[in-house]
């Protein structure tokens, strides 16, 4: 979806200034947020597509002023509403007013480094793949109103197949609840003045991850 998150490529939101790796929170709340995050996706009411999809669609007023984990929160307080599990007034009065409709599924603390270690495995058996490394292809102009992995600034562009990697569970039905759809999964490579005009850097390449649905011969 053309979404507030869909930034790449588009000027006015400043430098991207990595940060250190051994930082992985900056206030204890941040932990806490994670750690509801995936209790919450331990219930089984919604996919790890889904939960980017509430990300994505906040208030732009919202997602922009709000820092990496302030986004988490606010989409996750949507999907434990949207479930049942939480009402408004919960929310705004910061305590629970009856017992979790799916406490038998809550995530015990022993069983949270097995989940985290099992992940959230995509591959899947599927159709064969429509295009090989070294064939050329031009992404689709499509504009989803839901979810899609397919960024704003590579549509319509013209590049080569990179790496085949197999079927994978299709993000954009995933999201919605309207199955995995597994699909062929590409990683292209753009020549940047194919994205970016002529001002581009000479020679940068720039190379994302394509479901099958997204292309077309070039």
């Amino acid at each position: 979806m053309n979404g507030p998150q869909d930034v790449g490529g588009r000027h006015g939101f400043g430098r991207v200034v990595p940060e250190d790796e051994s930082l992985r929170f900056h206030a204890d709340w941040e932990k806490r947020v994670l750690g509801l995050t995936l209790a919450s996706a331990a219930l089984g009411y919604w996919t790890l597509d889904a939960s980017r999809h509430a990300r994505e669609s906040l208030h732009p007023a919202t997602y922009y002023t709000a820092s990496y984990y302030e986004i988490w929160l606010r989409a996750l307080e949507s999907l434990l509403q949207r479930s049942g599990e939480v009402t408004p007034d919960e929310l705004a009065e910061g305590r629970a007013h009856r017992t979790g409709l799916r406490a038998d599924r809550r995530l015990r603390p022993d069983a949270v480094g097995a989940a985290l270690a099992r992940g959230g495995p995509t591959l899947r058996e599927g159709p064969a793949p429509a295009f090989a490394v070294g064939d050329r292809v031009r992404t689709r102009n499509h504009q989803p109103a839901g979810h899609t992995r397919l960024p704003s600034y590579a549509r319509g562009a013209a590049g080569v197949i990179e790496a085949v990697h197999g079927c994978h569970v299709f993000p954009d039905t995933h999201a919605h609840g309207l199955g995995e759809a597994p699909c062929p999964l590409y990683t292209v490579r753009f020549d940047a003045a194919e994205l970016y005009g002529a001002a581009a850097e000479p020679g940068l390449i720039v190379s994302i991850d394509a479901w099958e649905p997204y292309l077309d011969p070039a």
